[in-house]
């Protein structure tokens, strides 16, 4: 006979478990996810690197009479070669250079970076030294995106100067220097985070034993 009123028997309900523990966070899933976005953004940095230095600023020397694009010239670039360029490139070619720079040549810096910044952090643990190595391909982002507008800008004015020609100039040669200091950093932060590694490898050991 069931029970009415307050001695009612109130059927129980068992409900699943929200955490699914196949999904918690752990320490070593949280480094592999790191390294693997450090994988893709090296991989894709190497692609955009080789599509916009190798391959299509060379390719854009067909419509400049053989002369190299201004963002190739490692040790920069002068009035006189701007002016040169500026003449054996027509409105075509000078548009195909801009979009370069939108494009691909915004990409690169951008992806790089943000690569570098993650390489360093998850290999760095001292925080005044990591911020250090942040500022190179932070700086390198900036100065190759600045770069970039200074280059368009001598392309497209009506009339150019030594003082604006200076200026693109010293940031093409800074954004090379950078990019290999930002390597250089990478580098170092690597063999920070393998030295970090393999000094807490006997700790553990030792703490398990």
């Amino acid at each position: 006979m069931k029970k009415h009123g307050a001695n009612a028997v109130v059927p129980q309900h068992h409900l699943p478990s929200v955490i699914n523990p196949s999904t918690s966070r752990t320490p070593q899933k949280a480094q592999n996810n790191s390294n693997l976005i450090l994988i893709a953004g090296v991989v894709v940095s190497l692609f955009l690197f080789w599509y916009v230095h190798l391959l299509t600023l060379n390719q854009l020397t067909q419509l400049s009479g053989g002369l190299a694009m201004p963002d190739s010239l490692v040790g920069g670039f002068d009035l006189g070669f701007v002016e040169q360029l500026r003449l054996a490139m027509d409105e075509a070619a000078r548009g195909q250079l801009n979009y370069v720079h939108k494009t691909a040549g915004t990409l690169f810096p951008l992806i790089f970076g943000f690569t570098w910044l993650l390489l360093i952090g998850t290999n760095v643990a001292h925080k005044g030294l990591r911020w250090a190595l942040w500022a190179v391909p932070l700086l390198f982002a900036a100065v190759r995106l600045w770069g970039n507008a200074a280059i368009d800008s001598l392309m497209s004015a009506d009339t150019v100067d030594a003082g604006q020609v200076a200026l693109a100039s010293g940031l093409t040669v800074a954004g090379w220097v950078l990019l290999v200091l930002s390597l250089v950093a990478g580098g170092a932060a690597v063999l920070l985070g393998r030295k970090r590694a393999s000094a807490a490898a006997p700790t553990a050991g030792h703490a398990q034993s």
